[in-house]
């Protein structure tokens, strides 16, 4: 599955993709630092490309995550993954997303979550989703103001980040909060 709203496209992950987000990843090491998730003491994180691609098709196989790349003009530019989703009676599940530096600030990300979005909320039949940053990440606050997220409250100590215990921002979206679809609400308000 592909989904575009040209020039930027969001596809799954995959294994041959290694050598796109290994460039990617290493031009922006210093820029993605801050937010980028670390192993807590004593446990450890996929250590290789491959090993973080099998566990994340293993999770998209058990129907817990989608896990994406991001492109620009079929450039890959950053990832996106959907996780932790959840149906019956809760039918959520929260963003995690990064992009290059080189793209940031124009329009690639919130088009990005909104492609998604509208996937997660129409075929998925999710009803809710959350994206947790950090507050000091403007950038991704950004993206969940403008797709019409709303602050929920900070969780203290939610995710281990840059080596540390991070609190994070919750913000959250429901479906029928965009009965016109994320896309849409994303193309007006870029128009206005």
């Amino acid at each position: 599955m592909t989904l575009t709203e040209w020039p930027v496209g969001v596809r799954p992950i995959r294994r041959r993709d290694a050598a796109g987000w290994r460039d990617v990843r290493r031009e922006n090491r210093d820029w993605l630092r801050p937010w980028d998730a670390t192993p807590p003491q004593g446990s450890s994180l996929s250590p290789t490309f491959g090993a973080m691609v099998a566990s994340l098709l293993r999770e998209a196989r058990a129907g817990r995550a989608l896990p994406f790349v991001i492109t620009v003009e079929g450039r890959l530019v950053g990832q996106l993954t959907v996780g932790g989703i959840a149906y019956g009676s809760l039918r959520a599940a929260h963003l995690g997303y990064w992009v290059d530096r080189r793209v940031a600030g124009r329009g690639v990300t919130p088009t990005a979550v909104a492609l998604v979005g509208d996937h997660c909320f129409g075929v998925l039949g999710l009803h809710r989703l959350e994206i947790a940053l950090r507050g000091e990440n403007d950038p991704s606050r950004r993206v969940a103001q403008k797709l019409g997220f709303r602050f929920e409250g900070e969780r203290p100590r939610y995710l281990h980040i840059d080596g540390d215990w991070r609190d994070h921002e919750i913000w959250a979206l429901h479906a029928d909060e965009v009965p016109e679809g994320l896309l849409e609400r994303w193309r007006r308000s870029r128009h206005t």
